[in-house]
């Protein structure tokens, strides 16, 4: 088949055709889905890498059409975002990938970039950065990142919990996947479908999200050895054609990224009676497996220190990027502020992440309800006439917010550019950091990621390391970052990606099971990832980075053909950021 007749274009997609294009390209994908499953590690090794080059040839397209929707400069520092979360991630993912599948390859197992461990109680901690071969210890120096493995999984039985579609025996269950795309984040949608392929062994259905379905074309020239072989294909069009979709006979199995909304509509039914009485009586409309990755009320919470101004600085830069990242659009983005009352650091603290958001450009609010998802956030008499110039939105702090005054903040993400702010009565840096867990968990929506900021000097202090760890225990988030934003457990691909374990049909919460996880894991509780308090060069995903662009293709070139030798300019970019 060539590759024109392999994606489904938008121009053919208008009224009954919808349908017919989606039974069509199902019925393609039924017909190549045994020999996917068939195939042998070398076969698959060889179009992991077809991949990988077809990512690096297409990426220039694919950042300047992301650029244009979003309305960046193709050319500007800021287009460092695009090519991070686009085609800089998916390298790193494929980059990855390939190593597992080698090590499956020749050494019948997955090989870990280090020998595991065990936490304080017990529970195994396996290593995933930094990661051999990827330069992780000179591009991520002072990072480290442990999954959390559940209780069962021990040392003696991880073989076991690794790469279990690989350990099946031939003929492995073959089957086709529909994979409904995420509109914001431009790797998220190719990630995805990467996963299912060579995770689970399923052929894809892509269907492409309307907001960035710009992509999708330029999707299937990266993939094109994929929808040659039939592997993958490609869909468009709305919330009819995802239902349309799911609901397909030929659909062995969903993934979803959006909101739980979405999820529950897929699952349970459009109609909010009908979800009502299905989930009364626990008959789900859609009766196949279906994984997810859904949003959070994002947390970043700051234990009270002995804080320089520097140190206070780096962080409120640190956390103005998790907000103005993306225009804010990320599920992931920072959109509750935890900080202690008493705090004497605290005024201070939010006058330089103000200082720092008003000196960073509004964004276009390129997402569809952008506006009035902001007008509803906001307190009354700040959303007169929004949005503002070339259809921007300002980045808005809501001070001292409380779960009974203020429950929206609290128990729905504005996936819009607000962030509020709530202060914890604690007598101390250590009953606030006590009372953290349990008032993330049973306050704050969402089980994606958090953000713990933490002062080495409290840590030093007798006891506070314990006490520290055992609150990073109680968290339940998919991943919980020490000192950074939580969207880097996303970006370094290795670990696994999604909601805390134990999300279920009728209660997702941040979704069902994983995504990423490049050394095929199973039996995942969360991801720890900790970093320095400060970091030098500067970060190149932080807002006044002057050469995030030039930085993040260099980033890209050294994922897609490794070598030490591009190292030294790859550092003297860093150091001019």
């Amino acid at each position: 088949m060539s590759l024109a007749t392999g994606p489904l274009t938008r121009a053919r997609l208008s009224g009954t055709s919808l349908r017919d294009e989606i039974d069509r390209a199902v019925a393609e994908l039924q017909t190549a889905k045994i020999a996917w499953a068939d195939m042998p590690l070398a076969g698959r090794i060889q179009l992991a890498v077809q991949c990988l080059d077809g990512v690096a040839e297409v990426a220039g397209d694919w950042v300047a059409a992301a650029c244009l929707a979003k309305g960046i400069a193709a050319d500007s520092p800021l287009a460092g975002e695009e090519i991070a979360n686009g085609p800089l991630a998916t390298v790193r993912y494929l980059r990855l990938l390939i190593g597992t599948l080698q090590s499956l390859h020749v050494e019948g197992a997955v090989r870990l970039p280090a020998a595991p461990t065990e936490g304080p109680s017990g529970q195994l901690q396996i290593p995933v950065l930094p990661c051999a071969g990827m330069f992780d210890s000179l591009l991520f120096r002072g990072f480290k990142a442990h999954v959390w493995m559940q209780r069962h999984v021990t040392r003696a039985n991880l073989r076991e919990h690794t790469a279990s579609y690989y350990r099946a025996q031939p003929p492995r269950q073959a089957g086709v996947s529909l994979v409904l795309g995420a509109g914001n984040v431009s790797s998220i949608a190719p990630t995805d479908a990467l996963y299912r392929l060579f995770h689970e062994g399923r052929v894809v259905l892509l269907k492409m999200n309307p907001v960035n379905d710009h992509l999708g074309e330029i999707f299937a020239r990266a993939f094109r050895q994929l929808v040659q072989g039939g592997y993958l294909r490609f869909a468009y069009g709305g919330a009819e054609a995802g239902a349309y979709a799911a609901q397909h006979p030929a659909i062995d199995d969903v993934h979803i990224t959006g909101s739980s909304q979405t999820h529950d509509s897929i699952v349970w039914g459009a109609d909010s009676a009908e979800r009502a009485q299905r989930k009364a009586a626990d008959d789900p409309l859609l009766k196949k497996p279906i994984t997810s990755e859904l949003g959070n009320v994002t947390p970043w919470i700051i234990v009270p220190g002995p804080y320089t101004d520097r140190e206070l600085d780096f962080q409120a830069e640190n956390l103005a990027a998790s907000i103005v990242n993306n225009a804010s659009f990320n599920c992931i983005a920072s959109k509750l502020i935890v900080t202690q009352r008493g705090w004497p650091a605290r005024e201070k603290f939010l006058a330089k992440l103000q200082a720092v958001l008003d000196r960073t450009p509004p964004r276009a609010a390129y997402y569809p309800g952008a506006p009035e998802r902001f007008c509803r956030f906001v307190p009354d008499g700040q959303s007169h006439d929004l949005p503002g110039r070339e259809g921007t939105l300002p980045w808005t702090i809501v001070r001292d917010v409380s779960p009974s005054e203020d429950p929206q903040y609290f128990r729905e993400e504005s996936f819009v550019c607000v962030t509020a702010e709530t202060a914890l009565v604690a007598s101390s840096a250590e009953e606030f950091l006590d009372s953290v867990p349990d008032f993330c968990n049973e306050r704050i929506v969402g089980t994606l990621g958090a953000t713990l900021v933490v002062h080495p000097k409290f840590r030093r202090a007798a006891g506070n390391e314990a006490r520290l760890w055992r609150a990073v225990e109680r968290l339940r988030y998919g991943t919980v970052a020490i000192n950074h934003w939580s969207a880097l457990g996303y970006a370094i691909m290795s670990a696994p990606w999604g909601g805390y374990s134990g999300g279920t049909l009728a209660d997702p919460t941040s979704g069902i099971g994983w995504v990423h996880n490049t050394f095929m894991l199973d039996g995942v509780e969360k991801t720890v990832l900790e970093g320095p308090l400060t970091v030098r060069p500067k970060p190149f995903w932080f807002p006044s980075h002057r050469t995030a662009d030039k930085l993040a293709w260099q980033v890209t070139d050294l994922y897609h053909r490794p070598s030490a030798l591009k190292l030294p300019r790859l550092f003297w970019t860093a150091l001019r950021g």
